[in-house]
């Protein structure tokens, strides 16, 4: 679940999930990139809390992270694996759940803030207030901004999505998902990942 934060003066009843930020805290996604804060993203002009998140998207996250991790390790692919890092896309700040970003893409510092695209392979893990429509918009957004493959994890209902721009493809808890087109190689049993 995310909570909105409201960046503007507004004489609308605020919804309860909803926290007013006073005006003065309004900043623009170029300032919100040079010096984010933990746990934000910048969506549509507002700081967005990244919450609600129970164990089963917490032990997805992290097994997801490792699983890449190690594969990227044993094939010698090289690159990052990261969980939460800030990306730029076409509009917005964003923090995917889990991102893999190729050796070609790292900055020769090896540090950044916020990444200037999306990064190549993202995961998102639903949690049980996120709308899988939202879901699913963020992903074509994470498309739209230099993604090459995004999965979407469900770990309730046990179900994989994978996109790598040529539609989605749907893997059910007695199968085996695979990369399509980035970290080569990858596959896992979706039992394994969401159990």
């Amino acid at each position: 679940m995310t909570a909105t934060l409201i960046l503007s003066e507004t004489s609308e009843t605020i919804p309860e999930n909803y926290e007013r930020i006073p005006p003065e805290n309004v900043i623009s996604l170029e300032e919100f990139l040079v010096k984010p804060p933990e746990r934000m993203e910048w969506v549509d002009g507002n700081l967005v809390e990244k919450t609600g998140m129970t164990f089963k998207h917490g032990l997805a996250q992290s097994k997801l992270s490792t699983y890449w991790r190690i594969h990227k390790d044993s094939s010698g692919q090289g690159g990052e694996v990261l969980t939460e890092t800030l990306c730029r896309t076409a509009k917005q700040g964003r923090r995917p759940d889990v991102a893999y970003i190729t050796p070609e893409l790292l900055p020769p510092s090896g540090n950044f803030t916020a990444f200037s695209q999306s990064f190549p392979l993202i995961a998102e893990v639903a949690s049980p207030e996120d709308s899988a429509e939202e879901l699913f918009a963020k992903a074509q957004e994470y498309l739209e901004s230099g993604c090459q493959e995004i999965w979407l994890l469900f770990p309730e209902a046990r179900l994989v999505f994978v996109n790598a721009g040529q539609g989605w493809r749907l893997f059910n808890a007695n199968e085996v998902v695979n990369t399509q087109t980035i970290l080569a190689g990858f596959s896992i049993a979706v039992s394994e990942l969401l159990a």
